[in-house]
């Protein structure tokens, strides 16, 4: 009985060390595939990613025989129950002319909170196009017990957009993040 044990004890350990190796490289390819679907989604310009930084002002001529059909949306992640929404639903805007939209977010709650918001924007390929000057979601919103908030977003259109891209979709989610901010700029702002 032993001779026949210890082949399958040799083939039982290949065979567990096989698993672990499968386990460590899963592991590792889930590590990895967030770096990888940002790089993804740069290259192709899906998943309406946009800019989490100001563009610089330039001077840009102005299309005015044309007119993009701009939606915004907002909403809260999971357990945030705070109002958030913009002022418009809807603008038409021409490519090239800036624009200035606000969006409103209340603390309906009796203590100091920070939130995030983050944007995405939908068909994937315009996210490329949609350029914004200024907006609330490249830093995080301190917000006071009951303090309500106006933020603003100035953007414009690329005039180089597609033509076939008649319509934008800007969609905000809002995070609570109080508490995974680090950030003493905001216990400064809190106390103010």
């Amino acid at each position: 009985m032993s001779s026949t044990s210890q082949p399958n004890d040799k083939a039982n350990a290949r065979l567990v060390s096989r698993l672990v190796l499968v386990v460590v490289g899963m592991f590792g390819f889930g590590f990895a595939l967030v770096p990888l679907y940002d790089v993804f989604c740069e290259i192709t310009g899906l998943n309406g990613k946009t800019n989490d930084e100001a563009v610089q002002v330039v001077a840009i001529e102005a299309d005015l025989d044309r007119q993009v059909r701009v939606q915004f949306m907002t909403r809260n992640a999971k357990g945030v129950s705070w109002p958030f929404e913009s002022q418009l639903s809807t603008i038409k805007v021409n490519p090239g002319v800036m624009t200035q939209v606000d969006f409103v977010v209340e603390n309906t709650t009796n203590k100091p909170v920070v939130a995030q918001a983050i944007p995405s924007v939908s068909p994937g390929l315009g996210a490329q196009y949609l350029r914004k000057l200024e907006c609330f979601c490249f830093n995080q919103q301190p917000l006071k017990p009951g303090e309500r908030k106006v933020m603003p977003m100035q953007f414009y259109i690329a005039p180089d957009m597609p033509k076939e891209i008649g319509t934008l979709t800007l969609a905000y989610t809002l995070y609570d993040i109080t508490e995974h901010d680090n950030n003493p700029s905001a216990e400064v702002a809190m106390a103010k």
